[in-house]
């Protein structure tokens, strides 16, 4: 890996576009190196892990929104909609199943100096090879610099400090998997990005307070954006520049300001991309950072016992979860038993509740309004409070991936006085956890979440196409699309009418 020093430059520098982050990102894009096994592998997994969360969020109502959108641009030769038969402007597929994907916050993550959820970028990728007949080889080699991308760019330039959304970093990552994909030109793909950046930059306020279902849909806009934007490349319009290091650009005005450097790691020419070995996916329907908290509440239950006898619960964590997901977000909405489903994904206090008195989080019935609004939930609920430890914020930054951890402390005091201590650094299912995900896993999920949605036949079908990727083309990439039993989709709420 080559590490790269970003900073603002006037327009009065010598600054040759070569020395562009935008441009350097296009050249790793272009450069025709072979995808490792392990990492074709894992790109095959994840697109079975996107499949299963989409299988379960196939009816909620943000998605159905998202696909009836969808609907309103059929074409011939078009990409195709999760859970339905058609053809659709790939762009409005990448924007329908983009919001499928990410709705219940189930699919991968990798969080560094910036959080991001990188199976994000499959939904648009996807759509756009199968308008353009493109090869599964093709698609595998545009996954894997579209996952590279995004988690070298979260591993170097922190977004959320400055209250910018993780997605700036998504419609980059897009474009330039699309570029590769695509088999596109350095310089068409460094104007794609350039683009892409420009038009994904948005404020967290869509990940704070009342959080709404914007939450799903801005990876997905961030997707349809980058298709748009790679689309005016092809044709010749080019974007702002340098994007990241002009005078008035992203660095300056959005992030740490003029003054500020930033370290970004992006492959050396020749060299594989495999960053997607770094990510890791979730067991549980809810943030990230929630997933070791869940594992360990779900351990610690039986020390427990009853929970009306507890008097208070800390967890000691990272700064990024203390501020985003805990009490140090001061965020009263995080306490609300009304709070919509996107506020209680994001209420660590909410979810160690759950966890440590049912013994298991479930993507549904853990977040039923009733199930938020019982009173001893409710009780247990507001005993739970979290601290940043600096040892746990050390090791959230730590790059040593055997030392790098998401989880926490529990420190249970009870109403006798007795304290029940107990940690967990990792998920279970984080590669160094004690159950970690490989294909078999991923297959579970898949059947579980896809069990009285989509028929048997159908999900045999998909696995074949998604397994075989490498040997796909042209239309089979349609295969990859999976299809939903017609009496679940009659159960999909009405909408309203819209302009489209």
């Amino acid at each position: 890996m080559i590490n790269h020093d970003v900073y603002t430059r006037r327009s009065s520098d010598d600054f040759p576009t070569s020395e562009h982050l935008a441009y350097k990102i296009a050249q790793v894009a272009a450069d025709p190196v072979d995808v490792p096994d392990d990492t074709a592998e894992m790109i095959i997994n994840r697109i079975i892990d996107n499949a299963a969360v989409s299988a379960a969020s196939v009816i909620r109502r943000p998605v159905t929104t998202a696909r009836r959108q969808a609907q309103t641009r059929p074409i011939k030769g078009g990409s195709t909609v999760f859970g339905i038969d058609g053809a659709f402007a790939p762009e409005w597929a990448a924007w329908a199943n983009g919001v499928a994907v990410r709705e219940l916050d189930f699919h991968d993550t990798f969080l560094a100096a910036e959080y991001s959820h990188p199976g994000d970028n499959i939904p648009p990728l996807v759509a756009v090879a199968q308008r353009v007949g493109a090869t599964g080889k093709d698609l595998i080699r545009g996954l894997a610099t579209a996952y590279e991308i995004q988690i070298d760019l979260v591993k170097g330039i922190c977004l959320h400090e400055h209250k910018i959304d993780h997605v700036a970093h998504l419609g980059p990552s897009v474009a330039a998997g699309l570029g590769t994909m695509l088999n596109l030109d350095v310089d068409t793909i460094y104007q794609a990005i350039g683009q892409a950046l420009h038009l994904t930059t948005a404020t967290r306020q869509s990940r704070k307070g009342a959080i709404s279902s914007w939450k799903a849909y801005a990876p997905a806009h961030a997707g349809k954006i980058a298709v748009e934007a790679v689309d005016r490349a092809m044709r010749g319009e080019g974007a702002p520049s340098p994007i990241w290091e002009g005078e008035d650009g992203v660095i300056a005005w959005m992030l740490g300001g003029p003054d500020k450097h930033y370290t970004v790691p992006l492959p050396g020419p020749g060299e594989p991309k495999r960053a997607i070995l770094d990510s890791y996916t979730k067991e549980h329907s809810a943030e990230y950072q929630s997933q070791a908290p869940i594992d360990l509440a779900r351990r610690m239950r039986d020390r427990v016992g009853n929970t009306d006898d507890v008097e208070s619960i800390v967890l000691h964590t990272s700064h990024h979860t203390h501020y985003v997901i805990g009490t140090g977000s001061g965020d009263p909405q995080k306490f609300d038993p009304k709070a919509s489903r996107e506020t209680l994904d994001h209420s660590v206090m909410y979810i160690f509740a759950v966890a440590l008195q049912d013994g298991d989080w479930d993507h549904e019935k853990s977040y039923a309004p009733e199930r938020a609004a019982r009173p001893d939930t409710v009780e247990l609920w507001n005993k739970i409070s979290t601290v940043e430890d600096p040892e746990w914020t050390r090791r959230y930054h730590s790059t040593d991936p055997n030392e790098k951890a998401f989880g926490a402390k529990a420190v249970v005091t009870m109403k006798n006085g007795d304290v029940i201590t107990d940690e967990l650094a990792v998920a279970d299912a984080h590669p160094l956890g004690a159950r970690p995900f490989a294909r078999p896993q991923y297959l579970d999920k898949f059947a579980r979440m896809a069990k009285g949605v989509v028929a048997d036949d159908e999900q045999k079908r998909f696995v074949t196409a998604a397994e075989g990727l490498a040997g796909l083309k042209g239309a089979e990439l349609n295969g990859l699309n999976v299809t939903v039993l017609d009496d679940v989709l009659k159960k999909a709420p009405e909408t309203g009418k819209g302009i489209l």
